[in-house]
């Protein structure tokens, strides 16, 4: 329990605890379930139905096969979504991830359509290779699940930035009625509903409290159909035509085929699709605040695999996690991933009900889009959420993001920049996102990667620099002071160009004070700021020596480099649980402690209220920064005593 050493019953019992209490795990009742998951679903949809939309238009597919395909593409998504959320075995991430077709593989399936001439046999041929490459990306998961250390802040925020911002143009259409060669397109009646949705759905949120605003999306699109209904804007034919009952049935066009060529191109689709999905995996970890680490990457990679090779038996296509939804839980705060599970059954009935999906299908494009401004809009925030812990101080990490951004945004400007490219180019560089998310992987693996590996890595755990005397410390440059004290704060520059301004000091007793000031005296965004720079006790940077070397001799001194696993896992859960709490990563001077005593302090620091880890968090990183500046400034009289870790 708290405050003491836990037996194994305890540890188990705890563990049980923190995990039951995650919002991740909640199950709400059934009536707001429900009503989670249908706005679940009208977001997602619009998304999922433009895909066999694409496909089949492309490919001469009559009105009756399109039908078909939408349905089974519904039915095939319900189907992911239960498995990615709910799980079972070493399958399915367990967070509220909504599953749907891929906008990447569009083009890459429409030319391996054409290429058999289109419609039944074109079609057969793109259900073969969407088989082969959902089992390629099953087997290939826990290779993918070792590269999550590559995806730090500036990746991840980078990615989710960029998908926020590419997604917005798709919005955009919708708002303006979904054709642009449409005539009506953006007339002044589209453009007010989807103004009018968007207004909605934003005073919903600013005037509604508790459970309206958490569906006020929802809300918004049934108030947006509405009114384009008194319009006449609304076609219900569809709802009228549509029978009440359908049945999906494997391989309903026939044995798929398998070419060669095809399979390639699908792999290559499956191969960008893993790392889309990686990126959309870490998001949601990150806006549900639950760390997602190798082994649930491989867990997300493995569904959408096996949800792609069921989609190309099923009469669907490749899968993927949809950004949208994510903007949702991010809105809603809802972070259940039962509501996603009950999107998923949702969407089951839609694809075996085509009257209820006809439904659903009636909402006009301006509504959707009014909408999708939002939600689209929301993505981005996340990613710009995460950049805030990327160091943009770091000028290398200035170029990675600049650069990834504007790689992404040519493809939205102008759509047909790379029209003249082969076509297996063409998939890669017209897509934007996959354009941010391989620029922003390969940046940082030349920028931040490569440099810390060209480095010997006993160097990490290498004596810190030579200490210099106090005259030393006077005479320095204010730039040069910065270099070295910098470090002993986590992202300190700022408290150190505070305190360099300070000087000259008489003693070393002064130094330490000034910085001491530069930090207690900050505002409490800059503290707040400062304390959520730390990283946490126990994660994969420790794992794989990937800490800065103040922070890994900090670790290694206080014996949490040699946690056994289940302490490891222990001291990972308290850390979740601490976040979840707080919002900020716990902070303990670990120097001159043991293994145990961090423990027992982590534990029980759990238990204070947000004042009390403020002011606690702030007096563990002056603890830290006095042993770190023991080691830089050459002094007698300063030696930092090694504390006891405090509560």
């Amino acid at each position: 329990m708290f405050g003491k050493s836990a037996t194994p019953e305890e540890s188990a019992q705890t563990r049980h605890k923190h995990r039951a209490k995650h919002p991740v795990d909640e199950v709400l009742p059934v009536p707001k379930m429900a009503v989670y998951g249908l706005q679940h679903v009208l977001t997602f949809y619009a998304g999922a139905a433009i895909v066999p939309l694409l496909v089949a238009g492309a490919l001469g597919m009559n009105a009756q096969q399109l039908g078909f395909l939408i349905n089974a593409n519904l039915f095939t998504c319900g189907i992911a979504t239960l498995i990615q959320t709910i799980g079972f075995w070493k399958i399915g991430v367990r967070l509220p991830v909504v599953q749907g077709t891929t906008f990447v593989a569009v083009g890459p399936m429409i030319a391996i359509g054409m290429s058999q001439g289109g419609g039944v046999p074109g079609l057969l041929e793109i259900y073969g290779a969407v088989i082969v490459a959902g089992v390629f990306a099953f087997v290939i998961a826990p290779f993918f699940a070792k590269v999550v250390r590559f995806f730090p802040p500036i990746v991840t925020g980078t990615v989710i930035t960029s998908i926020g911002i590419v997604l917005l143009p798709v919005a955009a259409l919708e708002a303006g009625g979904g054709n642009a060669d449409d005539p009506e397109f953006g007339s002044l009646t589209n453009l007010a509903l989807a103004g009018t949705t968007l207004l909605l759905i934003l005073g919903m949120y600013r005037f509604f409290r508790g459970f309206a605003a958490t569906i006020a999306v929802l809300l918004g699109l049934i108030a947006g159909t509405g009114i384009a209904a008194l319009a006449g804007k609304v076609d219900f034919s569809g709802v009228t035509d549509a029978s009440w009952a359908g049945v999906i049935t494997p391989f309903h066009f026939g044995l798929p085929t398998f070419g060669i060529a095809a399979i390639a191109s699908m792999i290559i689709v499956m191969l960008i699709t893993a790392v889309e999905m990686t990126g959309d995996t870490l998001a949601v970890g990150e806006i549900v605040r639950k760390k997602v680490g190798p082994d649930g990457i491989a867990r997300a990679i493995r569904s959408g695999g096996l949800s792609t090779t069921i989609g190309g038996v099923l009469n669907s296509f490749p899968y993927t996690s949809y950004s949208a939804n994510a903007g949702l839980v991010r809105l809603t705060g809802v972070r259940s991933r039962w509501v996603v599970a009950a999107a998923g059954v949702f969407m089951l009935v839609i694809g075996l009900v085509p009257k209820t999906g006809a439904v659903v299908a009636a909402i006009p494009h301006p509504v959707l889009g009014g909408a999708g401004l939002v939600l689209f809009g929301a993505v981005g925030v996340v990613g710009i959420q995460i950049l805030r812990r990327a160091e943009l101080t770091d000028q290398r990490n200035v170029v990675i993001l600049a650069t990834s951004l504007g790689l992404a945004l040519i493809p939205v400007a102008f759509p047909d920049f790379y029209a003249l490219l082969p076509e297996a180019l063409q998939m890669i560089f017209a897509s934007g996102i996959t354009m941010a998310a391989l620029s922003a992987i390969i940046l940082n693996l030349l920028f931040n990667e490569l440099r810390r590996k060209q480095a010997d890595p006993i160097d990490a755990m290498a004596p810190p620099p030579s200490p210099v005397t106090l005259e030393q410390v006077n005479a320095m440059s204010k730039p040069e002071f910065v270099e070295r004290f910098a470090t002993v704060f986590h992202g300190g520059e700022w408290i150190a160009e505070r305190a360099a301004d300070e000087r000259p000091f008489d003693e070393v007793y002064a130094l330490r004070r000034a910085l001491h000031s530069a930090l207690f005296d900050a505002n409490v965004d800059q503290q707040l700021r400062l304390i959520r720079s730390y990283q946490d006790l126990a994660g994969p940077e420790l794992d794989e020596k990937l800490l800065g070397p103040e922070s890994l001799r900090d670790r290694c001194a206080g014996g949490l480099d040699k946690l056994e696993s289940d302490e490891d896992e222990r001291l990972r859960e308290i850390n979740a649980a601490y976040r979840e709490k707080f919002g900020f990563p716990l902070v303990i001077c670990v120097r001159g402690s043991t293994k145990e005593a961090v423990l027992a302090t982590a534990e029980s620091r759990v238990l204070n209220s947000p004042a009390q880890e403020m002011a606690t968090a702030l007096v563990e990183i002056a603890k830290i920064a006095n042993q770190r500046l023991a080691e830089l400034v050459d002094d007698p009289s300063f030696k930092a005593e090694k504390p006891p870790v405090s509560a």
